[in-house]
């Protein structure tokens, strides 16, 4: 099973990533994962992906499709793949076409998990995170409040707003998702391999919807 996933921050495409990997027993290709691994490798397209990132700049595609590529190349990719992360534009994806078609691996399911912007917002704004470094429990004020509002259940330490959890930040986010990754859904569809869930409800019927729609 060759599988891009799709959605949106907070979606909870990782969650159901780690599901479907013990289903299916393949593995799950992160650009950011295969980056790191390739620097601490030294690997010639890790020290060129690290000098960009020592700059401060952002990896080319090219490089990322060098490391995808040779990461497709790998024992545990012969039964398939689950690509989280990337591509990240249609300019990515038709570019990711050319390469798995040349090594005769092309995706067979696009996996959109979808989730209303409102409802992303109140998962992602309404987190709270313990202080404690030996705690960090996480809670939402919306969906999953602690009994005492601002302190922690399990050690009574004061839970905080992460700043990359603030609105303004998730706001830039989802509009940054918006214009330049959810075209993919439309860029899947006509290529005829686009699958739809909702990600709202319980995690175990989610998945439950996404083995039945990969059946």
């Amino acid at each position: 099973m060759r599988i891009v996933l799709l959605g949106a921050p907070g979606a909870g495409k990782g969650t159901q990533a780690k599901k479907l990997i013990e289903k299916f027993v393949i593995p799950q290709i992160s650009t950011g994962d295969i980056l790191r691994q390739a620097v601490a490798d030294q690997t010639q397209l890790g020290k060129e992906a690290k000098a960009f990132m020592d700059s401060g700049g952002l990896v080319p595609d090219s490089v990322v499709i060098g490391l995808v590529k040779e990461r497709l190349s790998q024992d545990d990719c012969k039964k398939g793949f689950i690509l989280d992360g990337f591509p990240r534009n249609t300019a990515q994806a038709e570019t990711l076409d050319g390469v798995l078609a040349s090594v005769n691996m092309p995706l067979e399911v696009a996996l959109s998990v979808d989730v209303d912007f409102d409802v992303l917002l109140k998962r992602l704004t309404g987190r709270r995170t313990c202080r404690s470094k030996d705690c960090g429990q996480m809670y939402n004020i919306y969906f999953s409040p602690a009994k005492k509002e601002g302190f922690c259940d399990k050690c009574g330490t004061e839970l905080y707003q992460r700043d990359d959890d603030k609105e303004a930040t998730i706001k830039k986010r989802l509009d940054v998702y918006k214009a330049q990754t959810e075209p993919l859904i439309d860029y899947y569809s006509k290529k005829g391999i686009l699958k739809r869930v909702e990600g709202v409800g319980d995690i175990a019927e989610i998945f439950n919807k996404i083995c039945a729609i990969l059946k």
